[in-house]
């Protein structure tokens, strides 16, 4: 007995695509438009928009607390709420934890899956791929970082016994809040999403983000603070009833402790701002580093910015099709 081989043939109506072909400002625009909807979990699961939506409620609630704080004590008891100078140092750390995680879902996945090369055989190039990806991301750290100062404004405006006077006293601080508000979320987007076109897994990038900020400002405020020496006070009969501590005029690392001040990377953001508003510094390595001239900060702000950007673009030219 013997056997044939057979075959049928499907008719599964592939046609060539005949519409209008938009090119290359089209595919930067789907870039751009896709990673929004990836930084914020649209066209996925539910459980990919339970983190954003805790990060905005969290960028936004602590303004909301001090508006309620203010709605009973009244504004002349408020000297201890934060204004819009302090507000970014107060939500800091809701935007890092934010982009480490965010990041790498941008940047990680396309590589690893080998999908970054089904976007560059398009009339797309590395840069344009880079570009949507990073606007994407800074529009929606910006978003976070502007939410939580326009609640504070507006409740501000509301508690106040005489918003227009309040608003006549207080305007200025809106342009520094806004500009403030695009550096802080352009260095905040930078750092992780360098580190993530380099870092293989998600979970990894954002270890490697969240550590470098948190160790760098643990080491930097170590060696900026100033030591304590404490001392017993007794009664006539040797018992202890007290102990004084006086902290020492120079820090641990005398004269160099302004310079190992710019160790901390979470503090760079914030110093900006510090400058922006005129602002004391807060933590010791702040304080150290208000000693050095304005452009020292300045520039390093620009270096941890600029270089990440040139590291993350320099990694996908070297991206082959």
């Amino acid at each position: 007995m013997s056997t044939e081989r057979q075959g049928e043939v499907f008719d599964l109506g592939y046609q060539r695509y005949d519409g209008p072909r938009e090119g290359r400002r089209r595919a930067q625009r789907a870039i751009f438009e896709n990673g929004v909807r990836t930084v914020l979990g649209f066209g996925r699961g539910p459980k990919a928009k339970i983190l954003p939506i805790l990060l905005l409620v969290g960028a936004m609630l602590p303004a909301f607390i001090f508006i309620i704080i203010l709605s009973f004590i009244g504004e002349d008891g408020a000297d201890f709420i934060p204004d819009h100078g302090d507000y970014y140092a107060v939500i800091s750390i809701i935007l890092l934890i934010f982009s480490a995680i965010i990041a790498p879902e941008l940047l990680v996945s396309d590589r690893r899956d080998n999908i970054i090369h089904l976007y560059l055989v398009r009339p797309l190039t590395a840069s344009d791929y880079v570009l949507g990806r990073f606007l994407a991301f800074f529009v929606i750290v910006l978003a976070l970082a502007y939410s939580g100062q326009i609640l504070l404004l507006g409740g501000l405006l509301l508690t106040s016994s005489d918003p227009w006077q309040y608003f006549q006293d207080t305007w200025a601080d809106i342009p520094r809040f806004l500009a403030a508000g695009v550096l802080v979320a352009l260095f905040i987007t930078m750092i992780p999403m360098a580190v993530a076109s380099f870092v293989n897994r998600r979970a990894y990038a954002a270890v490697v983000v969240i550590g470098l900020f948190f160790i760098s400002s643990g080491v930097a405020n170590g060696l900026t603070s100033h030591p304590e020496t404490c001392r017993e006070i007794t009664d006539q009969s040797g018992r202890v009833v007290s102990v004084e501590c006086t902290e020492a005029d120079e820090a641990v690392t005398g004269d160099a402790a302004k310079w190992f001040a710019l160790i901390s990377v979470g503090d760079i953001p914030t110093r900006i701002n510090s400058m922006i508003f005129d602002r004391e510094a807060g933590s010791p390595a702040e304080e150290a580093a208000a000693e050095l001239h304005d452009s020292i900060p300045i520039g390093v702000y620009a270096l941890f910015t600029v270089l990440p950007g040139f590291l993350m673009w320099w990694r996908y030219q070297r991206i082959r099709v």
